[in-house]
């Protein structure tokens, strides 16, 4: 299965994995209360310490943190480690601008390593293969997160980054990339761009890695028959680390969750209670060996269910499904989260009232986001309005905003459909999500 396929962890006994969580839960709460003062108050308006956390039996006890915690917290609040411990800092889009800070001490970068290589190895990768990562490199964790893990696993590592398919497709054939690593969108464009320069006979991928957006069952199948390859889903978020919190293995049922890093709970999104395996509901995860950024019972948003059915391929870490949506409002777009509030905010700082409505749509693979804008009564009365002028400036803030381009048309006021309850901001016409 490859030259990192560490068998003692990755196939351990429930009662082993039982252990290592019960002793490395213990010992974080207390790092965590000692630590970090915004923590330890939230423990303490709940009439806990941390000698009433025995097992992870005792886990539900401690207190939900949410994304509106960390951006409280931001930038330092929830930091567990001096800076001049740190050596590096992830971070995501903010809903209002504000980003989500993630922080790394070396022993947190070698364990996200260690994730990745993990996920690499599962999708057939070993010393002999030639990993081509084309996530994005920067802030975003998608290219960092596979390139260490390319790097553990001891492949020959391209950092391609994103972008620049020509480039790609060149590297790919004359390197003879074996393992494709990128969002799947970009992997079915590459696809397509391929058979269009007619190299395909060229390529020699065998498997690719593909996350930081939902994808359908048959969107998998299309680039796996277009590019000869077995698709793997990866899945990660930078507040927790990044990529390679949980992934696929040969027999695609299922992502197997990283359980001596990471305790998974699925809570009932309304009520907060935690509900038993095989139910659906939203995923919570506490991080059990982090050192700079080490959260506790982080409500993820993501709907899903959790599994602990024996898999074929050996590993008994437990399976999460793909995730089946959200409980909150935010999108997932060309691997990028967008929140209808990041739009609000712009139109708002441009003039506009906040009656709008998202168009979400995939063609050829490719999502598209179209932001139909209300006009004010004032704007559609006024003569010398320019819409054309009005429309290349909201789709500059927007660029700037959310870091993808998205279509604006400016409509009519009171055009858009009103509702009587919550407004409908998003229409997602993609049908990502099953079950």
């Amino acid at each position: 299965m490859g030259n990192y396929f560490q068998e003692e962890i990755e196939c351990a006994s429930q009662e082993q994995i039982r252990a290592w969580q019960n002793e490395r839960l213990v010992k974080q709460v207390k790092y965590v209360y000692d630590n970090v003062p915004y923590y330890r108050t939230r423990m303490q308006n709940k009439g806990l310490e941390p000698g009433d956390i025995k097992s992870i039996e005792d886990l539900h006890k401690l207190p939900f943190l949410t994304k509106d915690d960390l951006r409280d917290a931001y930038p330092y609040g929830l930091l567990a480690r001096p800076l001049s411990d740190c050596v590096r800092i992830q971070s995501t889009s903010g809903t209002t601008g504000r980003r989500v800070v993630a922080f790394y001490t070396q022993h947190d970068i070698d364990l996200w390593d260690e994730c990745c290589a993990r996920a690499i190895v599962a999708a057939g990768g070993s010393n002999e293969d030639v990993v081509h990562v084309c996530y994005g490199y920067g802030l975003f964790t998608g290219g960092p997160g596979l390139n260490g893990g390319s790097h553990k696993v001891g492949s020959l590592t391209l950092p391609m980054s994103s972008g620049n398919t020509d480039r790609q497709i060149q590297f790919m054939t004359d390197l003879g990339s074996t393992i494709l690593c990128c969002t799947p969108s970009y992997a079915a464009y590459l696809a397509e761009s391929i058979h269009e320069q007619g190299v395909r006979d060229k390529i020699k991928l065998k498997a690719g890695i593909f996350g930081a957006e939902a994808w359908t069952e048959e969107m998998r199948h299309d680039i796996e028959e277009a590019l000869g390859i077995k698709a793997y889903d990866i899945y990660g978020l930078t507040e927790i680390s990044g990529p390679g919190v949980s992934f696929e293995c040969s027999e695609q049922t299922g992502m197997h969750i990283n359980e001596d890093h990471f305790i998974a709970e699925i809570i009932d999104p309304a009520t907060g209670e935690v509900l038993p395996e095989g139910e659906k509901g939203e995923l919570v995860f506490t991080c059990i060996t982090k050192e700079a950024f080490p959260l506790l019972r982080y409500r993820t948003r993501d709907i899903c269910v959790l599994s602990r059915k024996k898999c074929s391929c050996g590993r008994t870490h437990v399976k999460m499904t793909k995730p089946l949506g959200r409980s909150d409002d935010m999108l997932i777009v060309k691997g990028v989260n967008v929140f209808p509030s990041q739009i609000e905010t712009v139109l708002i700082n441009q003039g506009f009232a906040a009656n709008y409505q998202i168009i979400v749509s995939r063609q050829k693979n490719n999502d598209n986001i179209e932001v139909q804008v209300e006009l004010t009564p004032a704007m559609a009365a006024d003569d010398s309005f320019n819409k054309e002028l009005a429309t290349k400036k909201l789709v500059a803030g927007l660029k700037s905003m959310l870091g993808i381009l998205a279509e604006v048309t400016l409509v009519e006021p009171k055009s858009i459909t009103r509702s009587e309850g919550k407004a409908v901001r998003v229409v997602d016409k993609r049908n990502l999500y099953q079950g």
